[in-house]
């Protein structure tokens, strides 16, 4: 069983702002009350490790800090189109091996997948302007980040 609970956001749409399930594969509404879901708030899926299959609508521009937080059943994730920011930890300790960024991301800001331990692969779009700090720490797994050579990366994003 899913259960979300939404909160209006200022401009007119909705976040997703609680779940409760223990579903291994989890979809998020594109929409509620007539309006797009465009925001997965801060810690909505932290410490679910049942989840192992995620569907996220077109429609979400933000994913929330530690969004994701402990999803280390999640062994696959596709970023949704519309997704133009992460917060810190959005990822932290996830299990997924590859993950392809959406081109409205621009920045990856510090810690946004520290410690997902079985991340092989990032691929990064054309757009993209920086990656912080701490953004890939303790990814012991990490092989290939495909990045645009105009991209600033800060020295300690592979820390």
């Amino acid at each position: 069983m899913q259960s979300f609970t939404f909160k209006a956001a200022d401009d007119g749409t909705f976040c997703a702002v609680s779940y409760e399930g223990n579903d291994a594969a989890v979809t998020v509404p594109a929409e509620y009350c007539g309006k797009p879901v465009t925001v997965i708030y801060d810690r909505l899926f932290k410490g679910h490790p049942e989840i192992t299959s995620l569907t996220l609508p077109d429609s979400i521009t933000d994913i929330g800090a530690a969004a994701f937080d402990g999803c280390t059943g999640l062994k696959s994730i596709r970023l949704p189109d519309g997704l133009v920011n992460m917060w810190q930890y959005a990822f932290a300790r996830s299990s997924f091996e590859e993950i392809v960024l959406p081109e409205k991301v621009k920045y990856i800001v510090p810690f946004t997948f520290q410690d997902c331990r079985q991340l092989r692969r990032v691929v990064c779009p054309e757009g993209l302007k920086k990656i912080g700090a701490w953004a890939f720490r303790g990814c012991d797994a990490l092989e290939t980040v495909e990045t645009p050579k105009t991209a600033e990366i800060s020295p300690q994003a592979f820390e």
